[in-house]
């Protein structure tokens, strides 16, 4: 379920709901969009790329129109990849993006989380939720140990995909474990 955590920089806690309307309240503050989408298909649990973007290609076309992306693909990740450690360490780091970084969770779940002023915002997001961080916001990825998501990923320009490190190490204190 998708849930909203909220903390100040030192780890102590200011807000965690798992109401919908909170949560889109919150982000939406932020500039962040938030949204729950219909599963408008199902799709078999090993569909592979090509058959999951051809799948959603209306509701791609759709989201690309709205913000002027002019290119989407897919990114899965599940329990046993041999890859998996470099992968996530590659998210964990706080970063930033030239662009928005716009996903839309298909299968599976995982976390965002923005680092805005003083405030940690720690955002689960599960299958059919849409969260779109706007370009220049701190903020890190993580899946778990157990990784388990198959996202659609939209851009512009895969450059503005490019991550910015920060450098600083907060997001090793809010890690998943």
């Amino acid at each position: 379920m998708s849930r909203l955590c909220v903390y100040a920089e030192d780890g102590s806690a200011t807000l965690d709901t798992e109401n919908f309307g909170e949560i889109t309240a919150a982000l939406a503050g932020l500039g962040v969009r938030f949204e729950r989408w219909a599963l408008p298909v199902s799709l078999p649990a090993d569909a592979g790329a090509d058959a999951i973007l051809a799948a959603y290609r209306p509701h791609l076309d759709a989201l690309m129109g709205e913000n002027g992306a002019g290119s989407a693909d897919v990114m899965q990740l599940r329990p046993g990849n041999p890859a998996y450690a470099t992968i996530r360490q590659k998210f964990l780091d706080e970063h930033t993006h030239t662009e928005d970084e716009v996903r839309f969770f298909v299968a599976g779940h995982g976390r965002f989380t923005l680092h805005i002023a003083d405030h940690v915002y720690e955002a689960r997001c599960d299958a059919g939720d849409l969260i779109s961080v706007p370009a220049g916001i701190k903020h890190w990825f993580d899946a778990g140990l157990e990784p388990h998501f198959t996202v659609l990923r939209v851009f512009t320009d895969t450059t503005g995909w490019t991550p910015h490190y920060t450098g600083d190490a907060i997001a090793q204190r809010f890690a998943i474990a």
